[in-house]
């Protein structure tokens, strides 16, 4: 069964920045495409961003050049690292494995979740 653990969220201001960590247990994480999304307060979830097993990845338009996503396979970790942010990125972010797809119902596993704030 894989678990995963999300960490690294927080409130920053405008123009900050924050890094978030996945820690991934209970499989074989260097051969999953992994994803992050995120959750605003009485919105859908919407896709940040996707990283395929060999390294390929895959950007909203709203994060493209502010938002970087990465892996280290040795240490069965994802990554988000947030650049420049904007209230509009408030959100609970989530991780999530199985899939490179903008879908959320195409991947299989999902963390639970881990705030960030941003204040203007």
């Amino acid at each position: 069964q894989v678990q995963l653990v999300e960490s690294g969220g927080g409130l920053v201001q405008a123009g900050g920045y924050l890094r978030l960590v996945c820690a991934a247990s209970g499989g074989t994480f260097s051969t999953y495409d992994m994803g992050w999304f995120r959750q605003a307060p009485g919105k859908e979830r919407e896709f940040v961003a996707s990283i395929t097993w060999l390294g390929s990845t895959d950007y909203a338009d709203s994060v493209k050049g502010r938002f970087t996503i990465s892996r280290d396979n040795a240490k069965s970790s994802l990554y988000l690292e947030m650049y420049t942010l904007k209230a509009e990125d408030t959100a609970v972010y989530y991780c999530a494995e199985g899939s490179y797809s903008t879908d959320a119902r195409r991947y299989g596993y999902w963390g639970q979740g881990t705030q960030v704030t941003v204040s203007s």
